[in-house]
């Protein structure tokens, strides 16, 4: 099976867990909190990646690190990762958690390309119309490339939605170059 796939799997396992518990963005943070730790923090990578380092011994350090700050079937969760081998995969997890959390509020990110730093009501009209759109809230992630000259981008899933000046003019000048001939 590919690592994807399974991540997936316990994604939905995790996600499972957090509808029972009654707290998706909760176990959300959770879980996208030890993935950062995971991600960035070297000695628990390490550590979690080790093959000499027992599977009983990281189930331990899950289970005194969260002890008192997470819900006793998430630490479990983390546990199970630990007993399969799947540790490793727990950023990958994360993504397809909050992916799950997503599709579920009925929610969808899209990539929104400008020229210049949009201002807030730029942003929240473009956040609205999206939200039109697509008939889903849409949680938008703005950045900046000039070379668009003006307009908008829009990324979301398969779709892209191009106005941006740079392809209007790109247009027009293939069609006068077509009219010559």
């Amino acid at each position: 099976m590919r690592e994807s796939t399974i991540a997936r799997n316990y994604a939905e396992a995790l996600f499972a867990l957090a509808r029972k518990a009654g707290d998706l963005p909760g176990w959300g943070r959770l879980i996208n909190d030890v993935a950062s730790a995971v991600t960035t923090d070297r000695t628990l990578r390490l550590y979690l990646d080790s093959p000499k380092i027992s599977a009983e011994k990281k189930k331990v350090m899950f289970t005194r690190g969260f002890q008192d700050r997470a819900p006793r079937h998430f630490v479990l969760f983390l546990q199970a990762l630990v007993a399969n081998g799947r540790q490793m995969l727990i950023p990958t997890i994360a993504e397809e958690y909050l992916t799950l959390v997503d599709e579920a509020e009925g929610r969808m990110h899209a990539t929104v390309t400008v020229a210049s730093e949009p201002d807030e009501a730029t942003r929240t009209t473009v956040t609205t119309q999206l939200t039109r759109a697509f008939g889903k809230q849409v949680v938008p992630h703005f950045s900046v490339n000039p070379a668009i000259v003006g307009g908008i981008i829009v990324r979301a899933g398969d779709t892209v939605l191009d106005g941006s000046v740079r392809r209007r003019l790109t247009t027009l000048r293939n069609r006068m170059v077509a009219g010559r001939r």
